[in-house]
């Protein structure tokens, strides 16, 4: 489908030489919360071009450590080409990989989440790029920015905070080598060809830990107890208790950073989502996580056992 091009987009499809003179037909692309995306095919390739949304650093996101950590992830097999990258224009356009959805009940299945365990090692191996991801720090720089702009973090903020404070102190005790994490492994960031899962959209990827990975990765697509442990076998081989309670204790995390995502997004964002209702959502299942009976027991396998 044709539309109308807007300027932003006109000034990117404008700035690329090799598209000069060329007609493109735009597609966009509704999925995103966070920017604006379309499908670009323009001399017979096609193309996705990302806009940036409107304070989008204000979430953490730093653009240029967007672009080498989904460039690192491409030349590593599990991301698509990087074509161009506009910092002017605040856009990043890579190619079109074809690909289907993953429904969550296939992730239950052991040679779908293999085939997934495989590219998030590969994003694992890539080289360091001068970029972080500090869960521990980004929830509480969210609850600054958010309330400097009038939106002030729902009481459930200090109680899972209280909790925070509790699992870095754990994994203070044996810390682990940071990696290149994606940090954002939504069943949206995956597309399946074949036997290849592509794994798209690395604006917060940076240096980490990735057991939040594992942890963002194994809550977000609704993966039951059977197929963490298999998450975890699938990565590690032998399973360990420490294994087990740092999963467990990222999965925490994850949603705690993902609320926390929706509060920041509420004082910052222009686009039509109910970002009120993401960060409730994602707070309730927070604190149910938080308070199970073994956060305990989590936290002692985690200070005491080696990863």
């Amino acid at each position: 489908m044709n539309v109308a091009l807007d300027p932003a987009l006109a000034a990117t499809i404008a700035a690329i030489p090799e598209w000069g003179g060329l007609e493109p037909a735009v597609t966009p692309i509704t999925l995103g919360i966070t920017n604006r995306n379309f499908r670009v095919d323009i001399g017979g390739e096609s193309f996705v071009v990302r806009l940036s949304g409107k304070d989008t650093d204000l979430l953490g996101i730093d653009r240029a450590a967007e672009n080498e950590a989904a460039s690192a992830a491409a030349r590593a097999g599990v991301a698509p080409e990087v074509f161009a990258y506009l910092p002017e224009l605040g856009a990043l356009i890579t190619r079109f990989v074809d690909g289907a959805p993953i429904p969550e009940e296939d992730l239950e299945r052991e040679h779908v989440l293999a085939a997934v365990v495989r590219s998030v090692m590969a994003i694992h191996g890539c080289a360091p790029i001068p970029s972080s991801f500090p869960v521990f720090r980004i929830v509480e720089e969210y609850r600054e920015i958010a309330f400097v702009r009038g939106v002030t973090a729902p009481p459930a903020f200090d109680e899972v905070h209280a909790k925070a404070e509790d699992i870095e102190a754990a994994f203070a005790k044996h810390p682990i080598a940071h990696r290149l994490c994606h940090d954002d492994l939504l069943n949206a960031n995956f597309l399946r060809d074949g036997d290849r899962i592509w794994i798209v959209d690395y604006e917060y990827a940076g240096m980490g830990d990735l057991f939040f990975d594992l942890g963002n990765l194994s809550i977000n697509n609704g993966l039951s107890p059977d197929a963490q442990e298999l998450l975890l076998r699938l990565y590690f081989g032998d399973v360990t208790d420490a294994h087990r309670a740092r999963l467990q204790l990222m999965r925490i995390m994850s949603d705690f950073r993902e609320a926390m995502w929706g509060v920041v997004q509420q004082a910052i964002s222009s686009l039509e989502f109910d970002y009120v209702e993401y960060a409730d959502r994602h707070f309730a299942r927070c604190l149910v996580t938080a308070n199970d009976d073994r956060f305990g027991d989590w936290l002692l396998a985690a200070s005491r056992e080696p990863v």
